[in-house]
């Protein structure tokens, strides 16, 4: 059984909801999942994990959130070697270029990558819902 950390920070409740439905398809998959957000788990926690599906929206100039989620991904990302990582994330603006930028930084640590981030414009509706179960199936799987 895989086991698998789904790690998010969220505002207005939009990346929480993406959180909880990957969470939902990954354990109908099968996996072993905690969900939590990422001001209740150390870096060292996160790396614990075989799995990790780290949540963020775009902010600001199509940024990660910069008070919590920044400083956490920043302290991980040079420990995610061979690690398999999933991203994830709302937004209300701009073309995805946070996502972009996440993916390469990932990438860039010699992660290894599940798909492309998963991005919802906005509130997530009831067919991103069930995208968002089929991406954490998938990565259940990974």
């Amino acid at each position: 059984m895989s086991k698998m950390a789904v790690i998010y920070w969220s505002m207005s409740g939009n990346t929480e909801a993406m959180a909880s439905a990957i969470a939902e398809g990954a354990r109908g998959a099968g996996a072993e999942v905690d969900l939590m957000q990422v001001s209740e788990v150390s870096v060292d926690q996160a790396l614990s994990y075989p799995l990790l599906a780290l949540g963020c929206p775009a902010m600001g100039a199509e940024v990660l959130e910069e008070s919590e989620f920044e400083p956490f991904f920043a302290q991980l990302e040079g420990r995610l070697s061979g690690k398999k990582v999933a991203l994830f994330g709302s937004y209300g603006w701009g073309d995805g270029q946070w996502m972009r930028d996440w993916q390469a930084r990932t990438e860039g640590a010699n992660a290894n990558l599940y798909q492309e981030g998963l991005m919802v414009n906005e509130t997530p509706d009831d067919a991103a819902l069930e995208q968002c179960r089929a991406f954490g199936a998938g990565f259940a799987a990974f």
